[in-house]
């Protein structure tokens, strides 16, 4: 996040098309709530898929892939359908791979939609690395091209995981980790889609990647400026680790000009941690030994994107969180603060995307174009209490914000910035992570905020 309000890269792509868019562990006080049933995501503008289960590989088509079963189903490298070279935009690196692809089934979305976000979990040892890509049919019947999603890898020593820009037929475009139909206000969107997995490893290698989610979250969100206020309902606070990113301004600029700009993963760390994922010294050996929370600076590094150049690719962030043992990671919309006290009932934090100016959030003291911080309960009056990364010390993470005014801020899909300018907002997107195998209670919540 920049203190400064001025259009962060997402922003600046997409006011092109928001113009037109419509759309275990502790707790320190408990509280009485009934978790909403599963049917109650009936008539969300968001739906949320996956291909999560042993079935759910099987149903794919494979060209060198093969299902695999266990604790955790997902697809590998069986015997790959070929070689191919791929050159590294940002090392100019030209390396031959072997390949192997997965194709899901058609997805027809429950909600016709003018932006889709892909998400996925997966373990690429070294040597090896995955690409993720999307096509759709419109509402008009026609296709899109094979649009990529991501290139990634868990490590940076084989290739530089990134984004992939200029890619548009003229009905829609991707920015950076963001499928968007260019003019909402024709009434065209996506109605259903497929995902392609294509997994990569060193000729002659025995080790593979192994995917063990992907899906797309689908919205069609309302344009608005404001949203309906929720009600109270939950009095709960988790016990989060508290990390500024403000400690780290000036440290390992090469990753977006250091901590000033790594609210999101420092925001996944502190969740990676409430949920037990740890590093070990060998893996935050390359830090400098004189920073303080030396895991923010591997996870900034770990979640950066060379192409977007900056550590805020949503998918990205979901993904590392899943190199965490028996950690899912995904990125979706939720519809109202009643979501998020669904969610926290549960023992489940959420990192939300949110701008704002200085005056519209009391107490933050800064506006931003865009900002995650982490939703750690509610007080009893009904006002949030988020982890706010954007703050000058570790023990001043802990903060209480004003349920109107953070609702507002965070659901809205327009606002005016400093200038007066009408520019987006980001509908009210987070990022879940939570364990591989959830209790049937945190299964419960999850399937009421549609995430299955």
């Amino acid at each position: 996040m920049s203190r400064a309000e001025q259009p962060s890269r997402r922003t600046v792509l997409a006011v092109a098309v928001a113009a037109a868019v419509a759309g275990s562990t502790g707790s320190a006080a408990a509280g009485n709530m009934a978790v909403a049933e599963p049917d109650e995501t009936a008539g969300r503008p968001v739906d949320n898929h996956a291909w999560i289960t042993y079935s759910d590989w099987r149903a794919g088509t494979a060209h060198g892939t093969r299902a695999v079963a266990g604790n955790r189903p997902g697809v590998v490298i069986g015997a790959p359908a070929g070689t191919t070279e791929y050159t590294d935009p940002h090392t100019g690196t030209t390396a031959t791979w072997e390949y192997a692809t997965w194709t899901s089934p058609v997805h027809a979305l429950t909600v016709p939609s003018t932006e889709v976000i892909a998400s996925w979990n997966a373990h690429t040892p070294a040597g090896t690395w995955i690409q993720i890509e999307l096509q759709g049919t419109y509402s008009d019947g026609t296709a899109t091209p094979w649009y990529v999603m991501g290139r990634w890898a868990a490590g940076d020593g084989d290739i530089k995981r990134t984004s992939v820009d200029d890619q548009t037929d003229d009905k829609s475009t991707v920015w950076t980790d963001t499928f968007a139909i260019d003019d909402p206000s024709t009434g065209l969107r996506l109605a259903s889609y497929r995902l392609r997995l294509t997994l990569y490893r060193k000729p002659g290698a025995k080790n593979t990647p192994t995917v063990w989610r992907l899906g797309a979250m689908g919205s069609d969100v309302p344009d608005r400026f404001t949203v309906p206020a929720s009600a109270p309902g939950l009095a709960k606070e988790l016990i989060v680790p508290r990390y500024s990113q403000e400690i780290h301004v000036g440290q390992y600029p090469e990753y977006d000009n250091g901590g000033e700009a790594w609210c999101s993963p420092t925001s996944s760390q502190m969740i990676i941690e409430y949920w037990g994922g740890r590093l070990t010294k060998e893996q935050l050996a390359w830090v400098d030994p004189s920073y303080a929370d030396p895991q923010v600076c591997h996870a900034a590094r770990y979640t950066y994107d060379y192409q977007y150049a900056g550590c805020g690719n949503w998918p990205f962030n979901a993904a590392y969180a899943a190199t965490f043992k028996d950690l899912q990671g995904v990125v979706t919309r939720l519809g109202s603060l009643t979501d998020l006290e669904t969610l926290i009932a549960a023992g489940i934090p959420a990192i939300t995307s949110q701008s704002f100016l200085k005056e519209e959030l009391t107490g933050a003291g800064y506006g931003t174009s865009g900002h995650l911080m982490t939703v750690i309960g509610f007080t009893a009056e009904g006002d949030v209490i988020a982890n706010d990364p954007a703050s000058p010390s570790d023990e001043a993470v802990r903060r209480v914000y004003k349920r109107r005014e953070w609702e507002n801020i965070w659901l809205r899909t327009k606002r005016y910035n400093a200038s007066g300018k009408v520019v987006s907002g980001t509908g009210g997107v987070c990022y879940l992570y939570f364990p591989a195998c959830p209790t049937p209670r945190q299964r419960k919540a999850l399937a009421a905020v549609g995430v299955r």
